[in-house]
């Protein structure tokens, strides 16, 4: 997630859901903290894609794409103009709002102003707000706003939370709080998994969104072509295909390339991250709006690429699956990510309110994949409604329904690329391609089409 600081200082019925939610998350607490991981573990770190950016100090409220352009020269988004870029205002009237489905959101340590920072956040665009029910997965310490790794966390969080509510505001979230430094020698992946699969298990969630990553070659054994480090962590993706669960992980900001063991270098050669890059997950890309104060489109969306990238290109672990056979004249052997995008630009971000740090309470303007995964966690959230049951992994129905016109799949062909850091990425072209996959979504046919391509009969 990259982040635009504007804050003040420095910057299943409805009724049974809800009932085995309360009821799973009355256990999870005493079960997370004595649950183990699995005895293998990466010394990997999982990390958000965050990087702070201050462009402007003072602002206590959200200000109009044009003022943004006007003082910043950057557009800057609210959750109105999204509905009416994705094309949701026709499904909230027929009563599509993510009504008795439950979004998943899994992020190391939380917030501890979520809630609070949800309510403001939903006040603010007249939205209807919700309880986020959190989990924390084993001894999640105090929160320390003094801490940057936990306040980038935070940011991480009150994005995720406010993005997925802004696309299915009926929707319940559950946001899991993960303990990260809980576990000397492991850097996170194992409890977030293990969180996961609990949820699953219990039939905690239709939809997970993952706005972190670790960098394929970064695992243990990468170098010796030994990938079990990241194959024995598929274990809660597998338990999801079981129970019909659609697991959503964003493609990343580092364009073709990504980060280093360092957290800091960029590989100067193409790379790819998990868990986008498992065939089991749905690769979430970016995308640049170009949305005029009404939401309207005054131009083709293009790729996100400004203080970051769109994460895509081809695994170098995982082979290329089944669902993309129609495609392998772009993936070749490979896996190839992303497979759908939305909104992730910093130029064209999203407004987002947090308060967990006291020096800087107030709204950003937050741009990267980790903001695209949770606004289509929303989508599939109104398509599991729409349905009437979760329509689990997706992939191969949306790859089905690019063939085709009037699903709802936009492309995007615009001729702009992911291409960061000296490494050379990939066009928008015709067709499918590892700049933003299929394209993005209108949502007002997207999701019909998707719970029919879903049906499972």
């Amino acid at each position: 997630m990259y982040i635009a600081r504007t804050g003040r200082g420095v910057a299943a019925s409805a009724a049974a859901t809800a009932a085995l939610v309360a009821a799973a998350l009355a256990t999870t607490s005493q079960a997370g903290v004595t649950t183990a991981a699995p005895a293998a573990v990466p010394h990997t770190k999982a990390v958000p894609a965050i990087s702070g950016h201050t462009l402007v100090h003072g602002v206590s409220s959200p200000l109009s794409s044009e003022q943004c352009q006007a003082k910043w020269h950057i557009a800057c988004y609210n959750p109105l103009q999204y509905r009416t870029a994705y094309n949701l205002g026709p499904l909230y009237r027929k009563g599509i709002t993510g009504k008795g489905r439950t979004i998943v959101i899994v992020d190391s340590f939380g917030s501890p102003t979520v809630q609070h920072d949800l309510d403001v956040y939903s006040k603010q665009f007249g939205l209807p707000s919700t309880k986020v029910k959190v989990v924390k997965w084993g001894h999640v310490p105090a929160f320390d706003p003094k801490n940057s790794d936990m306040t980038g966390w935070a940011g991480e969080t009150a994005l995720d939370v406010e993005m997925a509510h802004a696309m299915a505001p009926d929707a319940k979230i559950v946001l899991v709080e993960t303990a990260v430094s809980e576990t000397e020698g492991t850097t996170g992946l194992p409890e977030m998994m293990s969180a996961e699969k609990y949820l699953i298990d219990h039939g905690v969630g239709d939809v997970i969104t993952q706005s972190f990553g670790a960098t394929e070659n970064t695992f243990p054994g990468f170098g010796r072509g030994d990938f079990s480090s990241i194959k024995n962590l598929r274990y809660a993706f597998r338990a999801a295909n079981r129970k019909h669960v659609t697991v959503l992980a964003s493609s990343g900001d580092g364009g073709a390339t990504d980060l280093e063991t360092d957290g800091k270098t960029y590989y100067k050669k193409r790379v790819n991250s998990w868990p986008s890059s498992d065939p089991l997950v749905t690769s979430i890309g970016g995308t640049r709006l170009h949305l005029d104060d009404k939401g309207q489109r005054v131009g083709p969306d293009s790729v996100y690429n400004d203080y970051g990238a769109g994460g895509g290109g081809q695994s170098h672990v995982f082979s290329r699956p089944a669902f993309q056979n129609g495609v392998k004249n772009v993936v070749g052997a490979r896996r190839g990510t992303p497979d759908v995008s939305m909104a992730a630009a910093v130029n064209g971000g999203a407004w987002v309110y947090s308060s967990f740090d006291p020096t800087a309470i107030g709204w950003d303007v937050s741009g990267g994949t980790s903001e695209a995964s949770p606004l289509f966690s929303g989508i599939v959230a109104l398509a599991d409604q729409a349905a009437g049951h979760r329509l689990g992994n997706i992939n191969e129905a949306l790859y089905r329904l690019s063939k085709h016109r009037n699903t709802g799949v936009v492309d995007v062909n615009d001729g702009t690329d992911n291409s960061y850091e000296g490494v050379k990425g990939y066009q928008a072209v015709n067709g499918y391609d590892m700049a933003t996959g299929v394209g993005t979504v209108d949502a007002l046919r997207f999701v019909p089409a998707l719970v029919k391509a879903s049906s499972r009969g």
